[in-house]
């Protein structure tokens, strides 16, 4: 991740939260740094990225350390379509086949 980019304080937090939780989770499985990062096949310092709530950390790195922690189905979960609460209110009927972008359309030439 680009050292420029701000990510909003919610985002921030909540990544900060999950960065802590992991390694709450991994400290009362008695699991070591060492031992987790082998299970994770991740690095160390990559595993003390993810503990400390970075944001440039792959997802991948996030899921296969919540993998080892028995927490895997809980990644499928991020973006559970029941818990949006925008795409619950409109009925499944009114959602389009495909989203095109509006170009602009040519008119057609008539032939005689």
């Amino acid at each position: 991740m680009s050292l420029r980019t701000k990510l909003p304080d919610k985002v921030s937090q909540a990544l900060k939260k999950l960065g802590s939780d992991i390694n709450e989770a991994r400290r009362r499985r008695q699991i070591t740094t060492t031992a987790m990062s082998r299970k994770a096949k991740i690095s160390r310092p990559t595993l003390t990225k993810v503990e400390q709530g970075h944001a440039g950390v792959s997802v991948g790195n996030y899921a296969s350390i919540l993998y080892v922690l028995g927490m895997a189905d809980r990644v499928a979960d991020i973006a559970d379509i029941s818990h949006d609460q925008i795409g619950v209110a409109m009925t499944r009927k009114q959602l389009p086949q495909r989203v095109r972008s509006s170009k602009p359309r040519l008119a057609k030439k008539r032939s005689k």
